[in-house]
């Protein structure tokens, strides 16, 4: 039987100062050898010192009094956030005897990001890995998946036809030697960000304006990262939530379908484990003009300095930001537009991963767009991000508008033989406490 490596606690990934002195420093030190199984004790959103992994974009940027604030996945291990929720998953049922070393092969249904999570996850746990994906995503993302040693299965499509994935995930899973790392479905996802995500996004405020949270927006994806929102809440109970989605495809708000650019959000489905009672909002965001952003961001530091920006500041942004982030950036401004926020409030968002990833996706663009001089970057910078407006925002807050998410989720969820008395416990906060609640119990098993 192979010998699988044991990683961290949710404690311990919400506060790695809490991990053992010893391992600790090991896993800082083996951050430049990424193989190294001890850097499953460096996920985490904190930086060596302890400080949360963020930016607060300037407001030349924005264009809005609020204080956005960035939380930076791209120092995790392997370059994304996604690494968190593949990794509770597996441990979880590592600890459940659910999955056993030696014997099961690992799926990952993935559009990316949580593919690469579960090919390293799994490489440095000595699983065999399948990772289960659009065939039209990124080069990128295919080569870090096969680089850390899992096998590609292909679907027909996009991003915006992640259920594809899904599907086959399930075909694939009639084999008894398979288990599911199902990102859409398994609530150790929803756990990991409610603890280790909305607790940081907690601390990441700290400091900045008044110290709280005014509002949290993320596209959905899987919609683990929506859970943080239920730990915001719980501390800020003011705090609003905004889910967004691709105008192209707005599921969501309308049930709407079609393609989309925006690497890095799933569609065409409202997953299990979204919680749609703490979602306040759901907006639009235009696909082009997270592609776009992301250009002027990532290659234009002197287009951002003729509006303001400092130029030191222009350049730190470099690197940080894959196109799913612009897009959590620009909903970000918008719902600091439509809420009327101030110069005190803050709005928290989420940077999925870096721009490393994302070299094709920009060589596209240029191809597409054949020109993109500065005159041209000029343009776009304005109408992206200083002049985004508040249109295509629906206001979940009365229970009754939240009704037809729960119809989507029954929709979607009862032909993968979910019950109609499991998904009606969603409508309820009890459902969701009570899973949170199990983080106790698995730390224990995890030590």
């Amino acid at each position: 039987m192979s010998i699988v490596p044991f990683g961290p606690t949710y404690d311990e990934m919400l506060h790695p100062e809490h991990i053992d002195p010893k391992i600790r420093k090991k896993a800082l030190n083996a951050k430049q050898n990424e193989l190294d199984p001890i850097n499953l004790f460096n996920i985490n959103w904190k930086n060596d010192q302890g400080v949360v992994n963020k930016i607060v974009l300037p407001k030349q940027l924005t264009g809005v009094d609020a204080n956005i604030v960035v939380m930076l996945g791209t120092y995790f291990p392997s370059g994304s956030h996604k690494v968190g929720p593949a990794y509770s998953t597996l441990i979880e049922g590592c600890v459940d005897s659910e999955i056993i070393p030696g014997k099961h092969t690992i799926l990952g249904p993935s559009t990316g990001n949580f593919g690469i999570g579960v090919s390293y996850i799994c490489n440095l746990m000595n699983y065999e890995a399948i990772v289960i994906m659009p065939d039209n995503m990124s080069k990128e993302r295919y080569d870090r998946i096969q680089k850390y040693g899992a096998k590609l299965d292909l679907t027909p499509g996009t991003e915006s036809d992640v259920i594809l994935t899904l599907e086959r995930t399930y075909e694939l899973k009639k084999n008894p030697n398979y288990r599911s790392l199902a990102q859409f479905e398994l609530l150790p996802n929803y756990r990991f960000h409610r603890h280790v995500t909305g607790h940081s996004a907690i601390e990441a405020v700290q400091g900045i304006g008044n110290g709280r949270i005014a509002c949290f927006t993320s596209a959905p994806g899987s919609a683990g990262t929506l859970g943080a929102g239920d730990q915001i809440k719980k501390i800020f109970p003011e705090a609003k939530i905004a889910a967004l989605e691709p105008y192209e495809c707005s599921t969501l708000m309308n049930g709407g379908r079609g393609q989309h650019r925006i690497e890095g959000i799933g569609d065409k489905m409202c997953t299990l484990i979204h919680n749609v009672l703490t979602t306040d909002f759901i907006c639009l965001i235009k696909d082009e003009e997270s592609v776009r952003g992301l250009k002027v961001i990532q290659d234009a530091p002197n287009v951002l300095q003729e509006f303001g920006v400092s130029l030191d500041e222009a350049k730190s942004l470099k690197d940080l930001f894959g196109v799913s982030t612009v897009c959590n950036i620009i909903g970000a401004i918008k719902m600091a537009k439509y809420l009327n926020l101030g110069p005190d409030d803050n709005v928290v968002t989420i940077a999925t991963d870096g721009f490393d990833r994302y070299h094709s996706v920009i060589e596209d663009l240029e191809r597409r767009e054949l020109e993109v001089q500065d005159f041209v970057l000029r343009r776009w910078f304005k109408d992206i991000f200083l002049n985004a407006d508040i249109k295509n925002i629906d206001d979940l807050r009365q229970m009754e508008k939240k009704e037809r998410l729960f119809k989507q989720k029954e929709y979607d969820w009862l032909k993968f033989n979910y019950s109609l008395d499991y998904l009606n416990q969603m409508r309820h906060m009890k459902f969701w406490d009570d899973e949170y609640q199990k983080i106790e119990a698995y730390d224990k098993l995890i030590i």
